[in-house]
């Protein structure tokens, strides 16, 4: 049991496991902010590279379940529909993630976090700031290269799709599969990344693997949270959610 435990206390392990069912639900009810909410809480009383391990399994099974939720043939439209982005973002992680060392990632959090706040509490409020469609296919390529030079640079490639989903008013069940799609292409790439890296030691893979569980109970609630939501209320949520986002990425970037 301690080898699953990675280490951790009793308290510390079961702490780890109630935030990980917490992260599960939120990601199954709005669709994003599993990894946000496990790196946040987990930082606080984990080593950074057990935190880091933790969130690891966990995402990437959630992202395959909310992606392939409908079945196959709906993930490969997603695919085509969105290729572009998904495309230029894979590049541009790849390409980003080699200046790691170079570009200063606080920097970057505050750039990605301050537009992200601003676009959804505008939202909030009222205010239009939907993409014009006949300019889809550009922003299709340009939101996929910001994700990817910022995916590559600090791990969090996300909310900038979700701020694309957002301007071209996509439902709901669109919203969460195109996410789902995204999100799982992260989770791949962090795997095999720190597959090499050690973060992902004998110890802190099967601490990861145990989270899996309480992050599956989590999600399938939230999942039913969710079908309940009409559009409206699914949008609203994911604009409060999105806003959080933003905030956190500031707070890392001043080391808050």
């Amino acid at each position: 049991m301690e080898y699953l435990m990675a280490g951790l206390t009793p308290l510390a392990f079961v702490a780890a496991l109630l935030i990980t069912f917490f992260a599960g639900f939120v990601k199954g009810a709005i669709g994003f902010a599993m990894p946000m909410i496990m790196i946040s809480a987990f930082s606080s009383f984990l080593p950074p590279e057990t935190a880091l391990a933790g969130l690891i399994l966990p995402t990437l099974i959630s992202n395959l379940t909310q992606a392939f939720r409908h079945g196959p043939g709906p993930v490969w439209a997603t695919t085509i529909t969105y290729r572009r982005m998904l495309i230029s973002m894979v590049i541009f992680i790849v390409i980003s993630a080699q200046f790691v060392r170079i570009i200063p990632q606080d920097l970057f959090l505050l750039l990605l976090g301050l537009p992200i706040t601003i676009f959804a509490a505008l939202q909030l409020a009222g205010v239009g700031l939907a993409l014009r469609l006949e300019h889809r296919s550009r922003a299709e390529w340009m939101l996929g290269i910001i994700s990817g030079l910022y995916g590559g640079l600090s791990g969090v490639w996300g909310p900038p799709v979700l701020v694309y989903l957002l301007s071209i008013k996509a439902d709901k069940l669109e919203t969460v599969r195109v996410q789902g799609v995204v999100f799982l292409i992260g989770a791949v790439v962090l795997l095999v990344a720190h597959l090499h890296s050690g973060v992902l030691t004998a110890s802190t893979t099967a601490f990861s693997a145990v989270l899996v569980l309480p992050a599956m109970l989590g999600q399938s609630l939230g999942v039913a949270v969710q079908d309940r939501l009409d559009q409206s209320k699914f949008r609203r949520w994911t604009q409060i959610l999105l806003v959080l986002t933003g905030l956190n990425l500031m707070r890392r970037a001043v080391g808050l």
